[in-house]
């Protein structure tokens, strides 16, 4: 559904959000929640609305999660965006453009307000948090940085691994995954509040990284040479892995208001 209709009603209810008047996350009433769409994870802002991405789609599907009303935002500004993420009162979306990547960022109602050139750090494309006092924190070799106006600090420095790593926003900080190393969370100074040792294999591989609308983290994850997906769901006191879903053969998965894993479609035996 779009048309002036349609976004009113998207900006009516995130203006509903915004002003503190949602439904609380216990709210029996509160429908599933698409952690992973077709591979992509989602982005929760409260219990109202969701967004993600999709193939081929140069902008920002936002939807209401009770009523299905959905439009999309970007459109004209985005060409070809991923990672979606709703923090202090904006949409924030990695986008990559002839091979440059950057995230813009968006009003609640879908007027591009800044974009923030990442070529310049040789920044992993796709993967950024958002601290709550407004830096952007970006993964190049060896470290984090954090991005605010114009100016450029390290976040954290760690030992690179193999392969590039996962990021995004959780609990007042950020959440960073090095695939065959270890998964951390940080607070909003660099200082870590807990890390794990990577608790698989190297036939498991991270395809993305999900915090749901109820801080809770997601772990989307593929066995090619089964050809199936699975979310793992680390604990956000300790990071020890509690949750997990049934395999799938598509990576698509919901999570139910008893924070049961469920995929969409395609379920196997675990």
């Amino acid at each position: 559904m779009s048309g002036i209709g349609a976004m009113g009603r998207i900006v009516a209810s995130t203006a509903v959000m915004i002003s503190g008047l949602l439904l609380t996350a216990c709210d029996l009433s509160a429908p599933e929640h698409p952690i992973f769409a077709d591979g992509r994870a989602t982005a929760p802002a409260g219990d109202t609305l969701i967004a993600l991405t999709r193939a081929g789609l140069r902008g920002i599907e936002v939807r209401d999660r009770r009523t299905g009303v959905a439009d999309t935002i970007g459109l004209g500004e985005l060409v070809s965006p991923l990672h979606v993420d709703f923090q202090l009162g904006r949409w924030y979306v990695s986008d990559v453009d002839q091979g440059s990547p950057s995230v813009a960022v968006f009003t609640p109602e879908g007027r591009l307000e800044r974009r923030y050139q990442l070529s310049r750090y040789q920044a992993v494309p796709h993967q950024f948090g958002v601290l709550p006092d407004g830096r952007l924190i970006i993964e190049v070799p060896g470290r984090l940085l954090a991005l605010k106006e114009d100016s450029v600090s390290t976040f954290v420095e760690f030992r690179p691994g193999t392969v590039t790593g996962f990021l995004i926003s959780a609990r007042g900080g950020a959440v960073h995954v090095l695939p065959d190393r270890h998964i951390s969370l940080y607070n909003e100074f660099g200082s870590v509040r807990w890390r794990v040792d990577w608790p698989w294999d190297e036939s498991l591989v991270v395809a993305d990284l999900e915090v749901d609308s109820n801080g809770r983290i997601h772990l989307l994850t593929s066995v090619p040479s089964q050809g199936i997906f699975r979310v793992y769901t680390p604990t956000t006191s300790t990071g020890e892995i509690v949750l997990w879903s049934n395999a799938s053969i598509y990576p698509s998965f919901t999570i139910n208001k008893f924070g049961d894993l469920r995929p969409d479609s395609g379920a196997v035996e675990p």
